[in-house]
């Protein structure tokens, strides 16, 4: 299994599972993610959800180790299986936490902000290295980073592709709350406990509220990604990534 699902009491963990690959996620991890927030929304036990991931990374981004990268239908079934996770994320009617640890690099950067809240550890980092190696942002990441810290951010995280600190992060607005290791998961249970004492339809009707005026382009971002990568995906510049990725892989 790509995921690993635990229950404590009304809280649903989801943790990406895939340390040996650092939580990169292929189609099949994004759809099974996507199948998991769906069945808490209906869920009348689970009255939160915390989004990590296992071992040392949140996640390390779409894994390129894949059957035909290079093809059309891989890059246009990535790309849905991407908006369908972060579509799910955005729209269940719970509380959605990304708890954010080590580096979230990539569709890990639109996990953790699809999130209704994201919290993250001191030593975390975002990047979106999409143009380095000629793709652009996808799962979102037009919308989802805009929306939270505005056009000037979103524009040096998405062209230039550098690591945003969790500090940098919180003090942009990026993310909610940043807590140093020895207390982050203490402070994440007490963030899980207050949501979990709230009116659970107050919680969902005002994320559905909020959601449909700031991400009222995410629709339109998703097409835009997915028709831009689809035509990126055939480059010389994606091709040459793709060389050094194996030859780095065989080393």
């Amino acid at each position: 299994m790509t995921l690993k699902i635990i229950d404590n009491g009304p809280v649903r963990h989801i943790l990406i599972d895939r340390p040996e690959r650092r939580n990169a996620v292929d189609k099949h991890t994004l759809h099974h993610m996507a199948d998991v927030v769906e069945d808490a929304g209906t869920n009348p036990d689970v009255r939160a959800i915390v989004v990590s991931g296992t071992g040392p990374c949140f996640c390390a981004g779409g894994d390129l180790d894949v059957e035909d990268p290079l093809s059309v239908e891989n890059t246009a079934s990535t790309a849905d299986a991407a908006a369908r996770c972060v579509t799910a994320i955005t729209r269940v009617p719970r509380p959605v936490v990304a708890a954010v640890h080590g580096p979230a690099v990539g569709v890990g950067v639109s996990i953790a902000l699809a999130a209704d809240l994201t919290v993250v550890r001191s030593d975390a980092y975002f990047a979106m290295p999409f143009t380095s190696i000629g793709l652009m942002p996808d799962g979102g990441a037009t919308a989802l980073v805009a929306a939270s810290v505005g056009r000037a951010t979103a524009m040096r995280m998405s062209l230039l592709g550098g690591r945003m600190s969790a500090l940098e992060a919180e003090r942009l607005g990026l993310v909610t709350a940043t807590y140093e290791p020895d207390v982050f998961d203490s402070e994440l249970g007490k963030l899980t406990a207050m949501l979990t004492e709230r009116s659970t339809d107050a919680l969902a009707q005002t994320k559905h509220a909020i959601n449909d005026v700031s991400l009222s382009e995410l629709a339109g971002a998703f097409d835009r990604e997915r028709d831009g990568q689809i035509r990126l995906t055939t480059t010389d510049a994606f091709r040459s990534a793709l060389v050094a990725f194996s030859a780095k892989k065989a080393r």
